[in-house]
């Protein structure tokens, strides 16, 4: 199979083939025919395996035709970097459709974007509480909605967001087609579907389930030689770029920190950050020239970077769920990637159930010449809590000359670091 078997517009099949799209992924072949044949869709699957562009062809297909200068299609997306990586997905395979997209998300200029509604977008991809300021204010009208698509729907629930997900559905009282998308299905979003989807269809794919293409490795390794650690795994191993991830805001700010005192590229994500600087983070990430990006699970969906060769748990995930949501920013699209997670005694847990999900013991490495027996500092010293703006001056390649040392260490190379341009409204042309 591939894409013209879905009989898409030439102005739309332009698009496909400018993304380089030539082969369908199972989410993508199962969900597109449903979706343009108008049923309700439920889609279960992984990050990483193409669903966006399983509901966002069909949308541009049906949008192309009948009116425009109104909002034909939601998508409501738990974060803004989701929202905005939605937009960028739409305005590259609509670049020939002469379709509008906007992202509406909190922590920006609401009147910029209430300019660019008046404008007239078909497509809006939304956060639910600035999508209700809208709404309140009359500033967006879903009298004319057709298509509703609610995108990751287990974790807009976990960041408890359900309440302003059905405010939003009191607002739309004409008939229209719903598609929900989520990884895992918990009963709030099974409740969900059953109350606003009609006959829908299920689609599953690889439910819970880590793409085949990344590789996984424990690091056994005490809490305050975590970061030593993480410097030399980034010195001794060849990497394109790096996405560690924390469990908590303060950790991610410390550990960039600390990393950008040492001499790396480096840049941080986490919710304390304002919208200007989590774009600049990400932008620099995404064009390369920042290698290394620490992040807490913000960055673990929506976050669509096909360079980036290792993700490293720098503290264990809370859940499987979570596990597979971080490992899933690398080794997209078939590409290979690498899952490097430090643990400590205390994860003993959630290492079992780890193991159980992939049905299969994971291979513990130690670093040889580190030294794991340095004991604690007396006191650690106090660094600025202040969310900064990390740069590029102190540059330090993530990789450096000589032989890699880490046992049963894959060298991940031949890959180009994408760049991706994120506009708050976007006219395809």
């Amino acid at each position: 199979m591939n894409f013209e078997t879905f009989n898409l517009h030439p102005s739309i099949m332009a698009g496909v083939r400018a993304l380089g799209y030539s082969v369908p992924t199972p989410i993508q072949s199962q969900v597109i025919p449903l979706v343009m044949q108008g049923r309700d869709v439920i889609g279960l699957a992984q990050t990483g395996t193409g669903k966006t562009a399983a509901f966002v062809l069909p949308i541009l297909e049906r949008l192309r035709m009948g009116p425009r200068g109104r909002v034909r299609a939601l998508i409501i997306s738990p974060t803004r970097e989701l929202a905005e990586q939605t937009c960028e997905v739409i305005n590259s395979l609509g670049s020939k459709t002469g379709l509008q997209s906007i992202s509406v998300y909190g922590g920006v200029s609401m009147e910029r974007q209430t300019s660019g509604l008046r404008r007239g977008a078909e497509i809006v991809a939304a956060c639910p509480g600035r999508l209700l300021d809208h709404l309140w204010k009359g500033t967006i009208s879903l009298a004319n909605l057709e298509v509703l698509v609610i995108d990751e729907a287990d974790r807009m629930f976990d960041m408890g967001f359900l309440p302003d997900v059905r405010s939003i559905l009191s607002c739309i009282l004409q008939k229209h087609q719903t598609l929900l998308f989520s990884a895992t299905m918990p009963d709030d979003v099974r409740r969900l579907a059953r109350e606003i989807l009609h006959d829908p269809v299920t689609v599953q794919v690889d439910l819970q389930l880590p793409a085949k293409t990344v590789s996984h490795a424990l690091y056994p390794v005490q809490q305050h030689l975590k970061t030593n650690l993480l410097k030399q795994i980034l010195d001794r191993t060849q990497m394109e770029s790096v996405l560690v991830f924390t469990r908590t805001k303060h950790r991610a700010e410390r550990v960039a920190e600390q990393l950008l005192r040492a001499g790396y590229q480096v840049t941080s994500l986490q919710g304390d950050l304002s919208q200007g600087r989590r774009q600049a983070a990400l932008e620099a990430f995404r064009n390369g020239s920042v290698k290394i990006l620490v992040a807490t699970d913000i960055a673990a969906r929506g976050l669509d970077v096909l360079s980036i060769s290792h993700v490293i748990n720098y503290d264990m995930p809370e859940d499987t769920d979570a596990y597979i949501h971080r490992i899933g920013r690398t080794g997209r699209v078939n590409k290979n990637g690498d899952a490097f997670t430090f643990v400590t005694s205390d994860d003993a847990d959630k290492i079992v159930a780890l193991e159980q999900l992939l049905h299969t013991p994971l291979e513990r490495l130690t670093l040889q010449g580190f030294d794991y027996a340095r004991p604690a500092p007396a006191r650690e010293s106090r660094l600025p809590r202040q969310p900064r703006q990390y740069g590029t001056e102190n540059k330090r390649p993530v990789k450096r000359s000589g032989n890699t040392h880490l046992a049963s260490h894959r060298n991940v190379q031949g890959r180009r670091p994408g760049t991706v341009t994120a506009p708050a409204v976007s006219r395809a042309r």
